[in-house]
């Protein structure tokens, strides 16, 4: 108590001046240690604190700790993430960016563009009204199931820039981050293709058609004439935004409010054009041949014949289906046959067009566009490709529609993207995502129904408005002219293709920044200021393959595999998160569910396969492939994700279902515990054992690799965290896989007790240890070491566990093939059927896969040799196991050390036991005593260790009473003579194996018991060290005392 008062006095000596900062007000000095005020000297902070000094080296006091949290415009020190933070230049500007500026107005440029412009008309036309309006709800549906789920992650906690990529990667995990981060950059590099190609269509179609380089001389030729033009073309304009984008991203944001009042005025204008065809429809009248639409390009008058001067004259429509101008000249047959009308292609919103407009109408590429109305049909309808009828470009079905339109939802990440820039970004993002995704699902639903009420269903299916004379067909409802849509489109389009290539660069540069995926690191750097340099050359690459294929309607589904793809994990990171009750999980936005992330992921899943299945798959297979990648070669990043999460759960899911019950003998398969010696530099003495390990398990079940450092923990910590790491080197050097322990105890018997006793957990514990022979235990000056080995044995036979004893495991192969040759099995005693699993179990491993097995037994005298082999011949049969059979007989006395009872070989517990080696009471006792001069000496005190030499000079005197020892006399006899017989065994059996076994790469022996009487122990070492002598390479077995393998299936 005094010295704690003492202690608590001083602390009133530390009190500091306060000190007056920028605001004028005197305030105490920083608690933080590591702070960026100018105080580095002060140690900690607040007034009779003195018994917390210590902690507040490492801990801020909770007052500082608050003020520094709440007064925060970026991530606070203790908050920053794992990237390498750049050194802050001087004072940052807090963001002031609304919920208005800064999500909901670039989401809805964002989402609005050029599917809208170019393909809207043409998907209603096609798949009808009520089919449409299913393609749209159900795209929309899953934007708005992603954006509340995008919602729940982006409100917990602070999201710096990296939008979609880094909510999943800390959500997901690195391997799914960068997988996804990958997709959505495909993805948005995609996007850029598809709106280049976008504005060359609306340039070369619409507004300069002329400048086509390459044109056709025949209808056929029209389609590949485009596709080059707007390959060219396309390469031009790639190349001219990337220069721009390369000079300077601030000239794009510069142009973004430009791009915005483009998407917003073309909107309104299609709105007002649709508000005044109520009272007057605008005049773009289609002429028809028969029921079939034809391309207005070629003539001015929807007529055959005109008169004029009261003289028929034929038109020039009459010349495009006939071979000349005369009335009499030859004419298409259909042409003949059928008359001419022409109907107007805006017929209004009041005029019922709506009915006709109602079902959808697929078709074929090359399927003439034809009105619901009656014709005399040709019987000749070769000719009919070579006319100017309006026809499919493509051939047109449901999901092809669904994969097409699907790019014109995309673009819900715009506001998340930028929630460094917000003011309150857990507020603004929720709000104006989903706001800019309900305005945007009203306008695409109101634009199904108002384009299916207003335009004519030829008009709608005319893609590119041939039959109106080359215009825009959305432009022809628009008001006040359709050059408002087409211009309006046309920057929308140009600003769309930049903020693409602008934003696709820096996701890469994000994701090399990260270091998960090596090859792709050059492409973090860049120019001094940031810019990515590499990652936008890449960028321009991939993007000009999209180009390459030329065609909008191609492209389209791609990037929208990567887009459903990035959405389907947004959702999943949701759903898991919430499900697991991650601690952490505490969002701001609370109107989500797991089931509706679960829904927004199916629907995102079915969206994939329904839009084009062969592209779901590529996409899938390369989103896997990176995934793989990432976890052989990535770096190892802990984020604090969901997936370590849900492997946990899972996890102790399975623990709890093991511990129910035992494994059935069919799932048996050794789960070794490893133990290791380590020298004194901590470094592993055997790597082979661990080689051995990976070759046994194949990489399946569990592997524990375990260790002792003597001492204290609290002094020897350090010491167990470098063991530690050292024994995972090695591991990780002989492709083992498992878990390491280092235990640091007093000794190093009680430390590998510990280890059996409480290593693994639940069901998932070690039944067979695994351990190196003690090489040199006859040199050591310690006989702990060998006295702990022994013991190990006894620790492992009270467990339960099997134990595996390697002998000269050095000279066990590392990763190099075994040539052909045999791993004997000496089947002593059945203790389990461990000796002849394990051969099989190596038999996997490709180093051992060209050996054989043999299997050697022993018979006694009055055994029947040749029935023993043919009945473990037939055992062997019925385990599915090939191996050659061989029994050697031995005299039944050789066999003390082990003893065979029945039919199974069972390890005799006699009663005498393994007994210390003692000098017996024998004729010379008594002038042993008169010798030494001493009082008589219990021959229970004296010892004697029973070495081979020893064995024969003993053998040799006692040669003729030996001879005669009956077995009846087993039971009764002396210590001396029970250890005589053991090393009678000892050396018999050893000639029997080294003759047989000289040359096998592998011997597996039945491991005697360890004698119950410690006395003995030494003994025991000798009788196992003999019975191993001459041979290479050796694992002693000893079973865990249950069957480990079945003849049933």
């Amino acid at each position: 108590p005094d010295v704690y008062l003492n202690h608590c006095n001083l602390a009133s000596m530390y009190k500091h001046k306060p000190r007056r900062i920028s605001d004028g007000n005197p305030r105490e000095s920083s608690p933080f240690i590591n702070n960026a005020d100018d105080d580095k000297g002060t140690l900690y902070d607040g007034k009779n604190m003195a018994l917390f000094e210590e902690e507040m080296d490492s801990n801020p006091m909770v007052s500082s700790l608050l003020n520094k949290l709440a007064n925060y415009t970026n991530l606070t020190q203790g908050v920053r993430e794992h990237e390498e933070a750049d050194e802050d230049e001087g004072e940052t500007q807090a963001p002031q960016m609304g919920t208005f500026i800064g999500v909901y107005l670039p989401c809805l440029q964002n989402i609005l563009g050029v599917i809208l412009f170019l393909r809207m008309t043409w998907i209603v036309g096609t798949a009808g009204i009520l089919e449409s309006f299913i393609i749209v709800s159900m795209c929309c549906s899953c934007t708005m199931l992603t954006a509340i789920s995008m919602s729940a992650i982006a409100t917990n906690g602070v999201v710096p820039a990296g939008g979609s990529y880094y909510m999943i990667s800390r959500s997901l995990g690195p391997e799914f981050g960068g997988a996804v981060g990958l997709c959505f950059y495909l993805g948005t590099t995609f996007a850029g293709a598809m709106y280049i190609l976008g504005t060359i269509e609306i340039l070369l179609t619409y507004i300069v058609p002329s400048a086509a380089i390459f044109k056709a001389e025949e209808k056929a030729q029209e389609a590949d004439a485009l596709l080059n033009n707007m390959r060219v073309y396309g390469t031009c304009c790639l190349t001219l935004m990337a220069l721009v984008v390369f000079v300077g991203v601030k000239y794009v944001n510069k142009l973004a409010l430009v791009f915005l009042a483009c998407v917003v005025l073309s909107i309104l204008a299609i709105y007002a054009g649709v508000i005044k065809t109520i009272f007057e429809p605008p005049i773009f009248p289609v002429c028809l041949l028969g029921n079939r639409t034809l391309q207005n390009h070629g003539f001015d008058k929807c007529m055959k014949t005109e008169i004029i001067d009261n003289v028929t004259v034929t038109t020039k429509l009459w010349s495009l289906f006939c071979k000349g101008s005369e009335l009499n000249a030859s004419c298409n047959e259909y042409f003949t046959l059928n008359n001419v009308t022409e109907i107007q292609g805006i017929p209004g919103l009041t005029s019922g067009v709506i009915s006709e407009n109602m079902w959808g109408s697929y078709g074929p590429a090359g399927m003439l566009v034809e009105k619901a109305m009656p014709s005399v049909p040709a019987s000749d309808a070769s000719q009919d490709k070579h006319m100017p009828y309006v026809v499919n470009d493509i051939t047109a079905f449901f999901t092809l529609l669904v994969g097409i339109y699907f790019p014109s939802v995309t673009g819900i990440m715009a506001g998340s993207n930028r929630s460094g820039d917000l003011r309150d970004a857990q507020r603004s993002i929720p709000i104006g995502t989903i706001l800019a995704i309900a305005t945007t699902t009203i306008i695409y639903l109101s634009c199904v129904v108002m384009f299916g009420a207003c335009i004519e269903g030829v008009l709608l299916r005319d893609k590119f408005g041939d039959s109106v004379k080359g215009n825009l067909v959305i432009g022809t409802l628009s008001w006040p002219s359709p050059w408002v849509i087409v211009i309006g489109s046309f920057f929308s389009c140009c600003g769309a293709g930049l903020q693409s290539l602008t934003g696709a660069p820096r996701l890469l540069q994000a994701i090399a920044r990260d270091g998960i995926v090596p090859f792709l690191e050059v492409f973090g750097h860049g120019k001094a200021n940031g810019e990515p340099t590499w990652a936008l050359l890449l960028t321009a690459v991939i993007c000009e393959s999209g180009i390459l294929i030329a065609s909008l309607d191609a492209v389209a589904p791609i990037l929208s595999m990567f887009f459903l793809m990035c959405y389907l994990f947004v959702n999943l990171a949701c759903a898991l998160q919430t499900l697991l009750r991650t601690p952490n999980w505490r969002p701001r936005f609370k109107y989500y569910h797991w089931t509706l992330s679960f829904l927004g992921m199916s629907l995102c899943l079915a969206l994939m396969f329904i839009s084009s299945w062969y592209y779901a798959l590529v996409a899938m297979l390369i989103a896997g492939c990176i995934y793989k990648y990432i976890e052989y070669r990535g770096a190892e990043k802990e984020w604090g994700d969901g997936i370590r999460g849900l492997s946990l759960n899972a996890a102790r899911y399975a623990l709890i279902r093991l511990e129910e019950a035992p494994p059935h003998t069919k799932n048996w398969r050794p789960q070794l515990l490893v133990l290791l010696n380590l020298d004194s530099e901590l470094s592993v003495k055997h790597p082979r054992l661990l080689s051995f390990t990976t070759q046994l398990k194949a990489g399946k079940g569990l592997t524990i690799v375990g260790s002792v450092l003597e001492g204290t923990f609290l002094s020897r910590e350090s010491d167990a965290k470098r063991a530690e790491q050292s024994i995972k080197s090695a591991m990780a050097a002989e492709k083992t896989k498992g878990f390491c322990h280092v235990v640091v105890s007093s000794n190093l018997r009680d430390g590998f007790s510990h280890l059996i006793q409480s290593a693994g957990l639940g069901g998932m514990k070690h039944n067979s240890v695994l351990m190196a022979w003690p090489t040199n235990w006859k040199q050591s000056s310690d006989p702990q070491s060998w006295k702990n080995f022994i013991e190990t044995i006894r620790e492992t036979t009270a467990a339960h566990q099997a134990l595996l004893v390697a002998k000269n495991v050095d000279s066990f192969p590392h990763q190099e093939r075994l040539a052909e040759g045999t791993i004997d099995v000496w089947w002593i005693v059945h203790d389990g059927g461990l000796l002849m699993l394990l051969p099989f179990l190596l038999q996997q491993h490709k180093v051992w896969r060209k050996c054989k097995m043999r299997i050697f037994t022993v018979a006694q005298l009055d055994d029947n040799s040749i029935q023993m082999k043919k009945d473990l011949q037939m055992f062997l049969y019925h385990l599915r196991l090939n191996a050659e059979v061989e029994v050697v007989e031995m005299v039944r006395r050789w066999m003390f050390l082990f003893s065979q009872t029945g039919q199974m070989l069972r390890l005799l517990q006699a009663s005498q036991g393994f007994r210390e080696a003692q000098l017996i009471h024998d004729r010379n006792t008594a002038s042993h005593a008169a010798l030494n001069d001493k009082p008589d000496v219990s021959p229970e005190r004296v010892h004697m260790t029973w070495t081979k030499d020893k064995f024969c000079t003993e053998r040799n005197r006692n040669r003729d009473h030996s001879a005669n020892m009956a077995v009846r006399d087993l039971f009764s006899m002396k210590p001396n003579q029970s250890n005589v017989r053991c090393m009678h065994t000892a050396i018999k059996l050893n000639e029997v194996v080294a003759n047989k076994s000289q040359g096998a790469h592998l011997v597996l022996l039945n491991m005697p018991g360890p004698p119950k009487n410690r006395g003995g122990d030494e003994n025991y070492m000798e009788f196992l060290e003999v019975l191993m002598e001459g041979l290479n390479r050796v694992l002693l077995v000893r079973g865990g005392g249950r069957e480990v393998i079945t003849i049933y299936s």
